[in-house]
């Protein structure tokens, strides 16, 4: 096809075996949109494309991936709000018939084997990648990934631990826990049966956690993603990217309190704070 479609935060550029998509970088445009800078995501990578009303006078064209097509998406899980989702294109409404058009060409391209793929098909943010959590510094270089503890957040655990260094070769997958709002984590997995991992990620020294402002979207997921790439291609292990679990109600309700005293200093806006009560309200 070879045109360009531009929406809010990004532009989509169609090619005969892919879309080419560019991110702004506008003060407006999320930050994770702005992280990636662009992606190429071949036409066997997608398994839909929709096309639905959007809000305030725009429409939404969305190209659905496979599962298992692309490591940000396995990694994140379900996770990403909707406005952070690199599938979605907003345009105003006006552009509804031209969308439409892009919208048939991709179907009428799609393969009709929409199956998770071998390997995966978009490329994943590319190491050295690095980040700061709360409890310690999280660092990849490609081959090996390792954590620098904070004296003022690690836990006793993890100190004793002392800094970790896992090479990819020991890893089955990745647990990435969103940090908005309040509390995440990012949990390396390993494959030997002898290891046996803490429930709770602050005491994991396999694993950072995320406070308020350490560890945002933008910086922990791509290099999740990143991670789990490494991990597939090693061939060493199966892939993981572990859903979210079903917790405890007691911890619940411990979140939801915290999750309130955040609201009441002003830290999470209204509507933050009901959509993460929700949420939280839903892993009952």
């Amino acid at each position: 096809m070879g045109d360009v479609l531009a929406g809010f935060h990004a532009a989509w550029e169609f090619e005969s075996d892919s879309v080419l998509i560019r991110f702004e970088r506008g003060i407006r445009t999320p930050k994770l949109f702005q992280a990636l800078g662009e992606r190429r995501v071949p036409l066997e990578a997608i398994e839909a494309v929709t096309l639905t009303p959007g809000r305030r006078g725009t429409v939404v064209l969305h190209a659905v991936p496979r599962a298992g097509a692309d490591p940000l998406m396995d990694a994140a899980a379900g996770q990403l709000r909707e406005g952070c989702d690199p599938y979605r294109l907003v345009l105003p409404s006006d552009r509804e018939t031209l969308a439409e058009y892009y919208a048939d060409e991709l179907r009428a391209r799609l393969a009709e084997d929409t199956g998770p793929p071998e390997r995966y098909l978009v490329t994943a943010p590319r190491a050295p990648l690095r980040f700061k959590a709360y409890d310690g510094r999280a660092a990849f270089d490609g081959t090996s990934v390792s954590f620098r503890w904070f004296w003022t957040g690690a836990s006793s655990a993890k100190w004793k631990a002392g800094d970790q260094i896992f090479p990819v070769a020991a890893l089955s997958g990745v647990e990435w826990r969103s940090p908005e709002v309040f509390e995440g984590h990012l949990r390396l997995l390993r494959h030997e049966p002898a290891v046996a991992q803490p429930a709770q990620a602050d005491q994991d020294p396999a694993a950072v956690v995320f406070g308020l402002g350490y560890g945002p979207v933008h910086e922990s997921l791509p290099f999740a993603a990143s991670v789990l790439a490494a991990v597939r291609s090693s061939g060493t292990a199966p892939v993981t990217a572990v859903p979210a679990p079903r917790r405890d109600p007691a911890d619940i309700a411990d979140r939801i309190r915290h999750l309130g005293e955040l609201h009441e200093a002003g830290l999470v806006t209204d509507e933050e704070f009901t959509r993460k009560k929700a949420e939280l309200l839903a892993e009952l």
